[in-house]
């Protein structure tokens, strides 16, 4: 077996006894290109991951509903994105919201995962937040049993700034309605400096860092991003890691009723994005290796903190995620029944994955698979581990 150098096998062993790295000696961790440390760390990050989250490999049974692509910004990053008045513009209405719904229901779903664009024309609702309350309502009404994990943090502060509300009220209001936990996105990299490069319209480091603490103060469980491989270096990115370590630290030792549930690392898939940032990165799709020694590396710094780790298939595609398995993570994600953010941006992993299919990722490792919900805990009268189980053959999204 190779070995890795010394220093590198030192911090190793420090993860392995139980201890947090520091910020340096993650970093460290990043930038190693020697084969013999990288073999190393993928080790660790193996081992920890079966300490940490056990062998069995989780996966949800969900859809994805992105409810427009109408929006006010216009991150550098982004190919789904629309003014009202141009070609391929949408604006779901309730009944197609509701039959999406219904035959996500039908095919076994225990989860809607709902994101949009800033639609300024949600305010003709009555309100902003009155347009985000009926969209709840109207699914949550006919699908009570439906967990709705929905709203990013650049969601919650529109609304907010429309209405002039607090980032509480607004948390509030939606989790009244039926919202269950909100998604960790619109992180992309925790770093003002390369924020206002990708996504210079959207909230900054320390809104998104207080809208994410107000949700676990208020009871509400969220997700966490990280948005790799494009302009960002090795110490941002471990700055970013850090910022969702101590995120779920202070829950902890605040004591606040929820908090981060699991940590999901998205590739930048640049092949459709604006050309600006395609010259800029220099490439279109992520590079398989650099992310899954940043998931390594991610599992090895987070995972006492955040003991779930998920790879994302549509951006890796499910052999990608598959061999993410092995290098730190435990939930091979949802089936997602379509998504059209990353699928825009040209990535290649496709828009939806059978239940077989994300059971066959832990048959080709050997290891047992088990049906979660959003939460990770059991789905009463799912499949059990082994026993195969396929949805019917999906259906066509209209959007």
């Amino acid at each position: 077996m190779l070995i890795a150098s010394p220093p590198i096998a030192d911090i190793l062993a420090k993860s392995l006894s139980g201890l947090d790295l520091t910020v340096a000696e993650g970093i460290c961790l990043l930038q190693q290109t020697d084969p013999a440390a990288i073999a190393q760390i993928r080790d660790t990050a193996d081992r920890l991951r079966q300490r940490q989250a056990g062998d069995t490999v989780t996966y949800v049974i969900n859809r994805n509903i992105n409810f427009t692509n109408i929006c006010e910004q216009h991150c550098n990053f982004c190919a789904f994105r629309r003014d009202a008045d141009q070609p391929g513009a949408y604006w779901l209405d309730w009944d197609t919201i509701l039959a999406k719904t219904q035959d996500a229901v039908q095919r076994g779903a225990t989860e809607i995962c709902m994101q949009g664009g800033l639609n300024p024309a949600a305010k003709h609702h009555g309100s902003t937040l009155a347009y985000y309350q009926q969209l709840v309502t109207t699914i949550k009404s006919a699908f009570p049993q439906i967990h709705l994990h929905a709203f990013s943090p650049q969601e919650i502060a529109f609304i907010a700034r429309e209405d002039q509300l607090s980032f509480a009220e607004v948390i509030s209001t939606l989790q009244s309605a039926g919202v269950g936990s909100m998604p960790g996105t619109a992180a992309e990299v925790l770093n003002d400096r390369v924020r206002r490069v990708i996504c210079p319209e959207k909230i900054n480091t320390a809104t998104w860092l207080e809208i994410i603490s107000t949700a676990h103060r208020l009871g509400m469980p969220t997700t966490s991003t990280l948005l790799s491989g494009h302009i960002e270096t090795p110490v941002q990115q471990i700055e970013h890691l850090n910022h969702l370590r101590s995120l779920q630290q202070r829950a902890i030792a605040e004591d606040y009723p929820a908090r981060i549930t699991e940590f999901i690392l998205l590739p930048f898939v640049g092949q459709d994005a604006p050309p600006a940032l395609r010259r800029r990165v220099g490439r279109d799709q992520p590079t398989l290796a650099d992310a899954l020694l940043l998931m390594a590396v991610a599992r090895i710094f987070l995972g006492n903190w955040i003991s779930n780790h998920q790879p994302s298939w549509v951006k890796l595609g499910l052999a990608g995620a598959t061999e993410a398995l092995t290098w730190g993570c435990n939930d091979i994600g949802g089936t997602l029944m379509e998504e059209h953010i990353s699928s825009m941006a040209g990535a290649q992993g496709g828009t939806c994955m059978t239940v077989a299919d994300l059971q066959g990722a832990a048959i080709a490792l050997g290891r047992p698979y088990r049906q979660r919900d959003t939460l990770y805990g059991e789905v009463r009268g799912s499949s059990q581990a082994n026993r195969p189980h396929r949805l019917p053959h999906p259906v066509e999204s209209g959007t």
